[in-house]
């Protein structure tokens, strides 16, 4: 099955680096606001998820979570979360290690779309 979110090397080396310190991780992908459309990380529990989000993927043993909604747009969306130097304006957890992650998206091909992994719709 076809993944549709990605963790970079470097982005996997920042998570690592929070387990250590945060135990397990979750992320939840931003619409909008403070950083635009930040993918935020967050110890496993502290953001809320609910009937408007769904369970997209999971990256290292974290769950990749959004909006359902924004879900509509990005469907056809491979996500590859990296990790650019600079600080955001976020609560996501890697904002005080002087980092902060990035979403780079492409369309799957055809074929990568008939062999998506299912997303969970949390109704």
């Amino acid at each position: 099955m076809k993944k549709r979110v990605l963790l970079t090397v470097d982005a996997t080396k920042t998570v690592a680096t929070l387990k250590e310190k945060y135990g397990e991780l979750m992320f939840h992908q931003s619409g909008g606001c403070c950083d635009g459309s930040q993918p935020m990380c967050f110890e496993k529990g502290d953001f809320i998820v609910g009937s408007s989000d769904v369970l997209i993927g999971c990256i290292d043993d974290c769950n990749f979570y959004m909006n359902k909604d924004q879900f509509a747009y990005w469907q056809y969306s491979e996500l590859t979360i990296d990790v650019v130097e600079g600080r955001g304006s976020s609560f996501s957890l890697e904002i005080p290690l002087g980092v902060r992650f990035m979403v780079y998206s492409r369309l799957f091909t055809e074929a990568e779309l008939n062999n998506l992994e299912q997303v969970i719709y949390l109704e």
